[in-house]
């Protein structure tokens, strides 16, 4: 069972998104925020699988609540704003999916499965930013520290692979895609499988 948290500061937004999730078998919520502050508490009291943050939001906004919960629990960052700050905002600060509230519900269930999973997810209509937002920012050149398997998994997440789909494009166990990830992550500098294939899309 994935555990959710919601964090938005509109009731009703909050009450779609449950009733959203709530639909699949597999996902339930438990728990929800109206501002950055309650989002960071009730995270680290019930510690979920996925928090879907709001970015503007009261008393903390939603990049810096994301900020403070990288690596306690996966961020799935869902806004009405496609801004290229927010964008690259929540994405250094280590959220692990990028949508719009525009996205559908089965989009948004699968999102959750995805980032739970530890697949990255960003929104079609904000790539293009993101990926400017990166070319901005990026070394020139990959760095030389990475191997050539290394090399082979950053194109993987650069197409958008899942590690299942990585381990069976390269031939390896699945374990070990997810080894091979981290390391290219640390590498890079980077914080998440969004963030590389952002990166690998501006080279």
């Amino acid at each position: 069972m994935i555990t959710v948290l919601i964090a938005d500061d509109h009731a009703a937004v909050r009450t779609g998104i449950r009733l959203v999730l709530e639909g699949a078998s597999d996902i339930r919520v438990v728990g929800e925020a109206a501002d950055g502050r309650a989002a960071v508490a009730l995270a680290e009291e019930h510690r979920p699988d996925v928090v879907i943050m709001d970015i503007r939001m009261p008393r903390l906004d939603g990049i810096e609540a994301t900020r403070q919960l990288a690596g306690l629990t996966e961020i799935l960052v869902l806004t009405t704003f496609d801004l290229d700050e927010y964008v690259f905002g929540a994405l250094r600060a280590g959220a692990a999916g990028f949508l719009l509230k525009n996205t559908d519900a089965a989009t948004l269930v699968e999102a959750v499965r995805l980032v739970a999973g530890g697949d990255g997810l960003i929104s079609p209509q904000v790539t293009r930013k993101l990926i400017s937002a990166f070319a901005r920012t990026r070394p020139a050149a990959m760095p030389d520290t990475l191997t050539a398997r290394e090399r082979d998994v950053l194109s993987c997440l650069g197409r958008g692979l899942s590690n299942a789909e990585i381990a069976r494009t390269l031939d390896i166990a699945e374990p070990t895609v997810k080894t091979h990830v981290s390391r290219v992550l640390a590498k890079l500098g980077l914080q998440s499988r969004a963030q590389a294939a952002a990166y690998y899309a501006g080279m």
